[in-house]
């Protein structure tokens, strides 16, 4: 059964030591991500921070590492790429909660809308404000009706406004500018706290005409439950912890910013529009959920990688179906720096790879291509195809004036350039065979060899 809230899936950390709670009061502004940052470095567990000044407790950290990201999904680094492409591939639509949601027991709205009264972070020194980086954003295209859900940032301006931002290449955004278009009004809510498999499903790489919710159903197996907003028509998750419904005023703009963001460096601040929230509902008893961004490798980073490795593998091996795998590194934001394994089919095919890659949405500026021997993501191993299966010469090349990775610090008036590295061996050529130790992984040696679970 897939985990039915996010209480589920903290039952399941503690259990297994994953999660640590914090009992004694720790500072909501600055210390939460100074501890956050710590537990990251030792790859130590996740956080519950009970007391946060605030009637609600926060945790974060929750997907802070790769193994905590398997438990979600329910799978080994061997089964994860097969068991969401499986989802992906299987959508399952949502259904309508029966009675009252979980995450309407407490509603807010009028003078008791107070979004200060949340344990919200501010994570770097030089952040602009008090930044929500764990919620996922519904929406509607105005036209379509078609629903979007994705995880986007929001700035505390004070109790009912929020900082809004949204890349315009993201369905969000272009919900915004379609809104405008239309000289219609954008409704949006912010959900806190869902599920896992509804958390990872913000960060598939779909098209637009998605309907989001068929995602998060096929990577859970099952529907997700929603539920009315109780100030506009949008459709939320009934089990969420917290939900703050919005409208977007496209007429005010307020500086937003600046945030340290998912490239490692702050983005500038600049005038972004203003979402004026109109109500808060929530659990009784809800936990609020944070989540640390900035120089890789934070959670924000975790967060993205399977969903994203999985859904770009599954475009490019439709037509290059030789393709065994691909790591999107975390070091490069989940974003500009892709390894792909395949077995070239004819000369030249791992160079039409690299250009399909360049041509996705991730906007890459580094991908290399190996032969499947090579552990994809062991630096080491990419590091040695490079040094000795790529002529430079002929096999590294530069494409210039490349679609630039959202936020990324430096880029020629919103285009960059990408390399792509064919370090496959060359095709149809006799090429020197691989010394390695034949046997050695399966060699007993019970001296250094850690000892068998009981």
């Amino acid at each position: 059964m897939p985990y039915q809230d996010l209480r589920a899936f903290l039952t399941t950390l503690k259990g297994a030591g994953e999660l640590v709670e914090i009992a004694r009061p720790v500072a909501v502004k600055y210390d939460i991500a100074k501890a956050l940052a710590k537990a990251s470095a030792a790859q130590g567990p996740a956080l519950m921070f009970k007391q946060t000044g605030t009637s609600f407790p926060l945790v974060a950290g929750l997907y802070g590492n790769r193994k905590r990201a398997l438990i979600a999904f329910e799978a080994t680094d061997q089964t994860i790429h097969d068991k969401v492409l499986k989802g992906i591939n299987n959508q399952i639509g949502p259904t309508d909660f029966a009675g009252t949601a979980p995450c309407q027991e407490v509603v807010l709205t009028g003078d008791a809308v107070d979004v200060t009264k949340l344990p919200v972070p501010i994570y770097s020194a030089k952040d602009g404000g008090p930044y929500i980086t764990a919620g996922i954003v519904v929406s509607e295209n105005p036209e379509t009706g078609i629903p979007d859900i994705g995880n986007y940032r929001f700035q505390v301006h004070g109790p009912k406004e929020l900082g809004v931002f949204s890349a315009p290449n993201h369905r969000f955004g272009k919900n915004i500018a379609h809104a405008i278009q239309m000289g219609k009004e954008l409704h949006g809510a912010v959900v806190i706290g869902v599920d896992p498999m509804t958390m990872f499903s913000c960060q598939v790489q779909s098209s637009d005409s998605t309907n989001d919710w068929f995602v998060a159903g096929g990577l859970r197996g099952a529907p997700v439950e929603l539920v009315t907003a109780v100030s506009n028509g949008l459709k939320v998750p009934a089990n969420a912890e917290i939900v703050i419904e919005f409208t977007v005023d496209t007429a005010t703009e307020k500086m937003e910013g600046p945030l340290g963001e998912y490239t490692g460096f702050y983005t500038p601040p600049s005038l972004k529009p203003v979402a004026r929230i109109t109500a808060i509902t929530h659990r009784t008893g809800a936990i609020f959920q944070g989540l640390l961004t900035g120089k890789p490798i934070t959670e924000n980073h975790v967060l993205k990688q399977i969903p994203f490795e999985t859904s770009i593998l599954r475009q490019l091996q439709a037509q290059f179906p030789t393709i065994s795998d691909i790591a999107i590194n975390s070091s490069g934001g989940v974003q500009v720096y892709v390894v792909i394994a395949m077995k070239p089919r004819y000369e030249g095919e791992a160079r039409q790879a690299i250009l399909a890659t360049m041509a996705s949405n991730l906007h890459p500026k580094w991908i290399i291509v190996v032969d499947p021997d090579i552990d994809i993501r062991s630096s080491a191993e990419v590091e040695w195809a490079q040094s000795f299966r790529v002529k430079p010469s002929e096999d590294v090349f530069v494409v210039d004036r490349t679609a630039a990775a959202p936020l990324d610090p430096y880029t020629n008036g919103g285009y960059s350039s990408a390399v792509g590295i064919d370090a496959t061996m060359p095709y149809g050529v006799a090429f020197p065979e691989v010394s390695e130790v034949p046997g050695w992984r399966e060699f007993d040696l019970p001296e250094i060899d850690p000892p068998a679970r009981s």
